[in-house]
């Protein structure tokens, strides 16, 4: 049976969240079969309420959405629930439960063929397996399971019997979607699919993605993930939801025409409101009742400009104390957890003004490196030496926040004026620059979005004003205007930074150096952008380049 031409119809959906903020504003959208689309707007814009809405998990909406009828939907959400009597091979195996089915009952309808039966019985059993087989072949069911051994280890999934008790969020994300990768529904719904992937696993996930036959819609910050696997943009801007036909660089090119336009309407409006304003001001006694309707008139222009105002982001690191010429010298380091060597011959000399882009596998001592920076580790063997005049400022992954504090308080501590580097600065204008403005610094820390608390984490551990940043993972969750204005800040701060990203547009931008964790135990630094890396990895390594491979350590010999 042919697929439906629209798998999935919105109608005047509106969705509101407490205390009265309507995040979805009548939208109005019909999403084609096969259609690949990405989804951008702002931390809080109402991305992940919108999947939940699509994945029928949320029915607190207004107006009318609907998926065709056959279709299967399947929903990667930012907190994935497991089946914890499981293991990691079992939950993964969930997914590909009704092909196990088919595979059954083709073993099934097989066996019967040794039964005694007449031509009539014989012509239905084979009719029969035939349904089945084509069944099968349809869904690529004979080659199960080696795709189920392929897709975990591209994504790098911890060990087959692995209890999902004991896995970190990330380790269970990756379960999460490989399970909902296999299932092949019709409508593959995808929240921060790349959060928690390395760069080959990403590129492994685009291209599965290309050969999906399905309808894709994917919550991504990821901007060259955008740019390869989507056809489609949908923003969610100021509560609508603005389809772009094409993929980021083309919304790019698309956004900056629209805004433009925009612009225009925008200074005639505001031309309006300034005639109107005047009027309202001048003639406040003589308003009798057939000019009530022109103070409305004003009053109605003045809450759709407050509308459509858009919010430009400019993060604010603070200018950071002199840097030395010595900054951090690592000769040689190594490193092991029990007879694991996490890495080995470990040698860099990180230069002033320069950003290093920190990248490889989870679990390939990434982070280890930084706790060996800041002194919570120390270094097996070799040295590891930072400059006198080294300030460090490190953001973590922990996100460790007050969950009760206000966004306000977390920051200023209840004062107006707080300290930024060495630097007074008002409270309420430093969050501002993080997109928090307005009632938004009134919001409770348990009420916010990942990438909200993740701004958060940043404005309140940057306000140190350090001259050596030390940011472990500080895009995940960030919405793209975010990202463009961390990246700004990064590209025109004075001292050092080292980061930890699988975001390859963003390392792109701020990255003089890589600093390459290959697997193995080895360590690659390298003078250039990720782009100039990803070249030189392929020439180094050939054909292997582009395949995902399970983290591979050496053992550490002790003398």
């Amino acid at each position: 049976m042919a697929p439906p031409q629209f798998i999935y119809v919105m109608k005047d959906l509106r969705k509101v969240v407490p205390p009265s903020r309507e995040i979805l504003r009548g939208i109005w959208l019909s999403f084609y079969h096969g259609a690949k689309i990405g989804v951008l707007g702002s931390n809080g814009a109402g991305k992940s309420s919108l999947l939940r809405i699509m994945a029928g998990e949320d029915h607190d909406y207004q107006g009318e959405a609907w998926m065709a009828d056959g279709m299967r939907v399947g929903f990667l959400s930012q907190e994935p629930r497991l089946d914890e009597s499981k293991n990691v091979k079992e939950n993964v195996e969930d997914g590909v439960a009704e092909v196990r089915d088919l595979l059954k009952r083709f073993e099934d309808i097989s066996a019967r063929f040794a039964e005694p039966m007449d031509d009539v019985q014989m012509q239905k059993l084979l009719d029969e397996q035939a349904r089945v087989q084509d069944a099968i072949e349809a869904k690529g069911a004979w080659e199960m399971d080696r795709k189920i051994e392929i897709a975990m280890d591209a994504l790098r999934l911890p060990p087959a019997d692995a209890d999902v008790k004991k896995l970190s969020g990330g380790e269970k994300r990756r379960v999460a979607l490989c399970r909902v990768l296999l299932e092949q529904p019709d409508l593959l719904l995808l929240d921060e699919p790349t959060n928690h992937l390395d760069a080959e696993s990403v590129a492994w996930l685009e291209r599965h993605l290309a050969e999906f036959p399905g309808t894709i819609v994917a919550v991504t910050h990821d901007r060259y993930f955008l740019d390869n696997v989507a056809k489609w943009i949908l923003e969610l801007d100021r509560g609508a939801g603005i389809p772009y036909e094409g993929n980021y660089t083309s919304w790019l090119d698309q956004k900056r025409t629209r805004l433009a336009t925009e612009e225009k309407q925008a200074s005639a409006r505001q031309r309006t409101l300034e005639r109107e304003l005047e009027w309202v001001r001048m003639a406040p006694r003589a308003r009798q009742a057939k000019n009530k309707a022109r103070v409305q008139k004003y009053e109605e222009l003045e809450k759709e400009s407050q509308g459509e105002k858009l919010y430009q982001h400019e993060i604010v690191i603070p200018p950071p104390p002199r840097l030395g010429n010595d900054v951090v010298i690592a000769d040689n380091v190594k490193k092991a957890y029990g007879d694991k060597l996490l890495f080995d011959g470990l040698t860099f000399s990180l230069p002033r003004g320069g950003i290093v882009g920190v990248i490889g596998a989870n679990g390939a001592g990434k982070t280890t490196l930084f706790r060996i920076i800041v002194g919570e580790e120390k270094p097996d063997g070799g040295s590891l030496t930072v400059g006198d005049t080294v300030v460090t400022a490190y953001v973590d992954q922990s996100r460790e926040l007050a969950a009760k504090k206000t966004v306000y308080d977390e920051v200023s501590d209840g004062n107006d004026i707080i300290v930024v580097g060495k630097r007074e600065i008002n409270a309420r204008a430093y969050l501002a620059s993080f997109g928090f403005k307005g009632t938004d610094q009134q919001k409770k820390v348990e009420k916010l979005s990942g990438g909200e608390r993740n701004r958060l984490h940043l404005a309140k551990l940057l306000k140190s004003g350090g001259n050596l940043l030390l940011l472990d993972e500080p895009t995940n969750d960030l919405d793209v205007d975010t990202l463009r204005a961390l990246e700004d800040a990064l590209i025109d701060f004075a001292g050092c930074a080292v980061v930890i990203s699988h975001d390859r547009w963003f390392l792109d931008r701020i990255a003089t150096h890589i600093l390459a964790f290959e697997g193995n135990s080895e360590v690659v630094w390298f003078e250039g952008n990720y782009q100039a890396y990803t070249e030189d990895f392929k020439r180094r390594k050939g054909v292997d380049a582009d395949q995902p491979h399970r983290v591979a350590y050496r053992k550490l010999v002790r003398a």
